[in-house]
């Protein structure tokens, strides 16, 4: 039974405006935000979804309560899916992260993927939590249609899983807000159906100016 998996990013937001590093903390969907939700449930609203789940984290539920009605489901809670913890590096911009914690993210260099920063995650531990809720929720809901709205770091995890990238090297991946990603898993084998379609948001260009 093949099970579908269609992962959202959350809505821009005011620290993703700044280029801040947001973790486990958080920031307010901007209006821009708040219009890319809005579209993409628009356009999730011509499929049928067996289940929705949200990080707990306020971008990501609140981009999720936008979405829900266009679907007809309650949205669930799960912490697993959360960005990647950076502990006392959250709220820094990525040149303050990358003069003050080199080893913990780069995007021009290899990173060590067992470094964390205090009160945060090595990259690893990312990875693995990742991998591990995503194999859960397919094998919990064989043959069925998820929706989980989550952060662009869990996206991130997967595509380098699915494509087979080393965890420690950088990669231009792109993960775009309120982007519609499809994933499928059969027979223990996940594949990448679609990856960053923006039409949806491309059309609300053309009428409301996202």
């Amino acid at each position: 039974m093949v099970t579908t998996v269609v992962l959202v990013r959350h809505g821009e937001t005011e620290w993703n405006r700044l280029g801040r590093i947001q973790g486990h903390a958080d920031s307010n969907l901007t209006p821009i935000g708040i219009r890319q939700a809005r579209a993409i449930g628009e356009m999730l609203g011509g499929q049928t979804f067996d289940h929705m789940v949200s990080s707990d984290l306020g971008r990501a539920l609140h981009t999720a309560r936008l979405i829900a009605p266009n679907i007809g489901q309650k949205v669930h809670l799960e912490p697993r899916f959360r960005e990647r913890g950076f502990g006392i590096a959250e709220g820094k911009t990525y040149a303050q992260i990358d003069q003050e914690f080199p080893e913990m993210f780069s995007r021009m260099r290899d990173t060590d993927p067992e470094y964390a920063a205090p009160g945060g995650e090595s990259r690893r531990q990312f990875h693995d939590r990742i991998c591990s809720v995503m194999d859960d929720y397919a094998d919990r809901h064989r043959g069925m249609s998820l929706l989980v709205v989550t952060h662009g770091g869990v996206l991130a995890a997967m595509y380098r899983r699915l494509m087979r990238l080393p965890i420690a090297s950088p990669h231009k991946i792109e993960i775009p807000n309120a982007g519609y990603n499809c994933l499928c898993h059969e027979a223990d084998t996940w594949r990448i159906q679609t990856w960053g379609d923006v039409t949806h948001l491309t059309q609300r260009t053309d009428s409301e100016g996202i």
